[in-house]
């Protein structure tokens, strides 16, 4: 056995500046002649986060290690290793997920196959943020693997072809006041949005024929067992919990499929042939909805249920409540199914099911405990009749509707351009149209007793249906900005569309993604430009494009009077050979940039000690720039600094 050699010096890789909250330092253990176990350490500046190595469906871009060259020379023992991470709700990308405060330690074993083999080359790329804007990095990492002692590393020298390349990224700025924005927004927490969903579709199951006629007899048995009115509300409320108690327990076993794979929910939301076997699901449940057939689970558990409820005491109050939810999954089964698939295409899938299962049981037991407390209310509960037939056929309808989001999924993971923006609503037009004839009372399905009298509330829910229908028409144009925006992000995007697209840039503007490109434009044509650092997974430069962008007298302004470059810093296009170039920091680290994004991004830094995105700049061709440079904020301001800058570009000229 080798004797562990211990070689750990931490060395600093990184630029310890303000605009740099990240900074690296490296070191190594021997552990063998063949052995090493590679350690990175990160220390985060306050207020900022580095995010953990596992991968999270839109989420931010995880801390990953690229080595170069190890075909060969080395192979890397199982995954990497790091220290213990923070896991809390993240307002940025609005969803829950793992990071580092203050520091970060990632270890690496690593198996030489060339024992003269010495040199271990490589990158971190990884994405950092605080609580209003992100960076992304790409920085170099060497180890000398020496038998001994540490080899001091050599600083790279810079050529003259990459001096020339860093000199035309420069601009000759007219101005410095180079400002950040402060201003913060509040982001709702998707938890208590699905909560409110799992609440609602709690209330629509308890107006099913499987609940509803159970809730007056469930509440007088209750009174009636106990000669104590107190002990026979008791029991009642005890019923009411073990009732929210077994549908949250419902949801433990897809937390214990989140902890072995993060990614398990979103990679089945998003996996093709899941989405079609939801599909098939979904269909399968609104014909039960339509009265084919029933939805029932074994015999055999209702009746071990129902005998272990006898008992009485608490043991038989929670399996009077198991009962209830065993017999009445042919109605709540596929709202709960509803539930279940729609927590796993939001980000964070366990917690996001636990918070929807807490409100569907909480809905479901409510009337049961109030009830209790209030007797004399049971006399108001209407009667049991055809309204809950038609309620339940309605049901159907919106899984139809469902059913097609994952058939769309499909479609657009793989692009089979099948289901495009305008066929999915022409088929939901379809459905709706089907079902305001329904409620009209101008078909019945054949196991339905042909009921002439239509009730008041029949009626208003066939005219809310048809407003429904009048407001999904315009979906079928061609100009789709605004349009729709209460089911935004259900039906495919507005750019999966049967019309052609003039532009691949938000909400259909002209812009331009080269900067020199760009400016010969703006030159050409005499308009001010708006320079935009952003980024493909950058969360706030989207809901910068598609909440303010998008409002009228804004895209007014970018349509009409400035000339976008939009820059993406995250870009991971590879330069060509000739474009690639080596850039020198301060502290003598020669870094190499090889992406369209790092190119980006060492423009965005060498020109305005910036780092951070969305980061927009108004200025003139001839770099004058025409006002303070703005980061995340609110339409009227953003507008007002749109503004400002035309003025000041028409003073300047």
């Amino acid at each position: 056995m080798f004797k562990k050699i211990y070689l750990l010096v931490f060395l600093s890789v990184f630029i310890i500046k303000a605009q740099e909250p990240i900074v690296w330092s490296t070191g190594f253990e021997k552990l063998s002649d063949t052995t090493y176990l590679l350690k990175f350490k990160a220390k985060i500046e306050s207020n900022w986060h580095l995010y953990s190595s596992n991968p999270v469906k839109g989420g931010p871009l995880p801390t990953e290690f690229i080595y170069k060259g190890k075909q060969g020379h080395f192979n890397l023992d199982g995954k990497i290793n790091e220290g213990i991470s923070k896991k809390s709700f993240d307002p940025i990308f609005e969803m829950e997920l793992s990071w580092f405060d203050n520091e970060a330690l990632f270890e690496q074993n690593i198996i030489l196959k060339d024992t003269n083999f010495s040199l271990i080359e490589g990158e971190i790329n990884y994405q950092a943020c605080d609580d209003k804007v992100c960076i992304f990095r790409n920085e170099p990492f060497r180890f000398v693997l020496d038998k001994s002692k540490l080899v001091t590393e050599k600083r790279k020298l810079i050529d003259s072809s990459s001096l020339k390349k860093i000199a035309a990224l420069k601009i000759d700025l007219k101005s410095n006041e180079l400002l950040f924005h402060k201003d913060q927004k509040t982001i709702d927490s998707p938890l208590l949005n699905i909560f409110l969903l799992g609440f609602i579709g709690g209330i629509i199951a308890l107006l099913t024929p499987c609940v509803f006629p159970m809730i007056p007899l469930t509440v007088s048995f209750f009174l009636k067992q106990s000669k104590i009115k107190r002990k026979g509300v008791f029991q009642a409320l005890l019923y009411c919990f073990f009732i929210l108690l077994i549908y949250i327990l419902f949801s433990l076993p897809f937390h214990f499929l989140d902890s072995l794979d993060p990614q398990i929910l979103n990679t089945i939301s998003t996996n093709i042939f899941m989405n079609l076997f939801f599909f098939v699901v979904f269909i399968f449940f609104a014909f039960s909805f339509f009265g084919y057939y029933e939805l029932t689970l074994p015999v055999t558990w209702v009746s071990r249920s129902d005998s272990l409820a006898s008992i009485g005491g608490i043991i038989g109050t929670f399996f009077m409540a198991l009962t209830l939810a065993i017999v009445s999954f042919s109605c709540t089964g596929p709202i709960l199914g509803s539930l279940l698939v729609g927590s796993m295409t939001v980000d964070g899938g366990a917690m996001e099911l636990t918070s929807g299962m807490a409100g569907f049981g909480i809905a479901l037991a409510l009337p049961f405990g109030l009830l209790a407390l209030f007797p004399r209310a049971l006399k108001s509960i209407p009667k049991s009749g055809g309204w809950m037939t038609k309620l339940k056929v309605t049901l159907g309808f919106l899984e139809l509707a469902l059913a097609l989001k994952f058939l769309s999924n499909a479609d657009l993971v793989a692009h089979w351009g099948i289901l495009k923006r305008e066929v999915f609503i022409s088929i939901w037009l379809i459905i709706f149209i089907i079902l305001f004839v329904y409620l009209m009372g101008w078909f019945r399905f054949p196991h339905e007793e042909n009921d002439l009298k239509i009730s008041k509330i029949q009626r208003l829910s066939a005219f809310l249906v048809f407003l429904f229908f009048i407001y999904l028409l315009p979906g079928l144009g061609k100009n789709q900005r605004g349009k729709l925006t209460l089911l935004s992000g259900f039906p495919p995007p507005t750019f999966y569309s049967v019309y052609s697209q003039d532009t691949e840039c938000p909400l259909n503007l002209k812009c331009f993604k080269d900067f020199d490109v760009g400016r010969n434009y703006a030159e050409a044509n005499a308009k001010p430009i708006l320079l935009d650092f952003t980024g493909w997974a950058c969360v706030n430069c989207r809901k910068m494009e598609e909440n303010v962008w998008s409002k009228p007298e804004i895209f007014k302004l970018l349509n009409d009077e400035y000339v976008i470059i939009s820059l993406y810093v995250d870009d991971r296009k590879m330069l060509s050979d000739n474009e690639k170039f080596d850039l020198k920091f301060p502290n003598g680290l020669v870094k190499t940039i090889k992406t369209t994004g790092e190119k980006w991004a060492a423009f965005q830094n060498i020109n305005f000690s910036s780092a951070s995105q969305p980061f927009y700049v108004l200025m003139t061709a001839d770099g004058t720039i025409l006002n303070k440079s703005i980061q995340y904020c609110d339409s009227r301001e953003y507008y007002e600094w749109l503004r400002r800058g035309i003025n000041n570009f028409g003073k300047v000229n």
